[in-house]
């Protein structure tokens, strides 16, 4: 299948375009970015087109959004509508009845829409996961999750700008809340604190949430000025305990130029496991990016449903925007 990439940056680069060519059922065949020498001398069979010649090229049958956050919806509606199959990069929209729309326009057309969420096949979350779901810790009572950065200084690009769909929130807490929701479904309430920390920063730079499901509460936070960061995990529950730091290595490994099938892909070292309070260390899984793609594959021959759907999605931006509401209003926001 001929696949359509929109946008060439950090993701298009470095996730995408090496995730599809590890997957056979795909091929990059088309690009849409300013920067032609990058996709040139990466993909020299790829051909670099406008954004609207791409989406009216009758081969291409999968088009791939990774353009910035405020044109996800806009440029996904076109290639529906245009006859596509349609993958959008995390954040789905910027607006959670959009995204809804937005699933009931694939379902008209009679197209496959999903998401990239791709940190639901991180090999800590996965731990996770298997742990909860084999009920080593007991009734759960609380459960943290933090994806801290050292970046002191503003950069100048989108995603630290004051325009729609930037800062962190909308960044690393897309991954965060979509992760809680996975686990654990979507919460009674969401009561949020949202912060532009740095010198010169234009948006939010650091949150921290708080959702509540009965007796369980979820946490979920971010910095960028974090000189140790605190652990990526950390779980209590009634009969022990779960503490995990570091994190996930796929991210780098795509950067370095490491594709699925590697001896090394989505391992992580024994001095990076985690470990329960009372049952020692606990075996990192490994990370799975490529079952993304490899599961889209089969959704698009007719075996299955999409890796991460439109509904799913909006339920993130759902959260987001109870988050954004929070912290205006300095209230707890229901979702009941």
């Amino acid at each position: 299948m001929r696949v359509g990439l929109i946008g060439y940056g950090l993701s298009g680069a470095s996730f995408h375009a090496r995730l599809l060519a590890a997957e056979p059922a795909f091929v990059l065949n088309a690009v849409s970015t300013r920067n032609a020498e990058a996709v040139a001398r990466d993909w020299p069979y790829a051909r670099v087109l406008s954004v609207d010649a791409l989406l009216e090229d009758p081969l291409l049958e999968l088009v791939v959004v990774t353009s910035p956050n405020d044109s996800h919806a806009a440029l996904a509606r076109r290639a529906l509508l245009a006859g596509k199959h349609v993958v959008v990069e995390k954040p789905f929209t910027l607006d959670s009845d959009e995204a809804r729309q937005l699933g009931a326009l694939a379902r008209e057309q009679n197209r496959h829409l999903a998401v990239f969420h791709n940190r639901r096949w991180d090999g800590d979350f996965l731990t996770v996961s298997r742990l909860l779901a084999e009920g080593r810790l007991g009734k759960l009572y609380s459960f943290e999750s933090h994806f801290d950065r050292l970046r002191p200084q503003v950069k100048k690009r989108w995603k630290e700008e004051a325009g729609p769909g930037g800062g962190l929130l909308w960044d690393l807490g897309a991954h965060l809340v979509d992760q809680s929701l996975r686990l654990f479904g979507l919460p009674e309430s969401v009561s949020a604190d949202l912060g532009q920390q740095r010198p010169g920063a234009q948006a939010v730079d650091w949150f921290h949430l708080l959702l509540r499901y009965g007796e369980l509460r979820v946490i979920l936070r971010s910095g960028s000025v974090v000189h140790e960061p605190w652990p990526r995990f950390v779980l209590h529950g009634e009969e022990d305990a779960f503490i995990k730091y570091g994190l996930d290595p796929q991210e780098d490994q795509l950067k370095a130029g490491l594709l699925p099938g590697a001896d090394a892909w989505g391992a992580e070292p024994l001095e990076r496991h985690g470990r329960l309070s009372r049952g020692g260390s606990v075996p990192t899984e490994r990370g799975r990016y490529e079952q993304f793609y490899g599961q889209l594959a089969s959704a698009l021959e007719g075996k299955g449903e999409v890796p991460v759907t439109a509904q799913s999605a909006a339920e993130v931006i759902r959260v987001i925007e109870a988050a954004q509401r929070s912290a205006s209003e300095g209230r707890r926001i229901s979702l009941a």
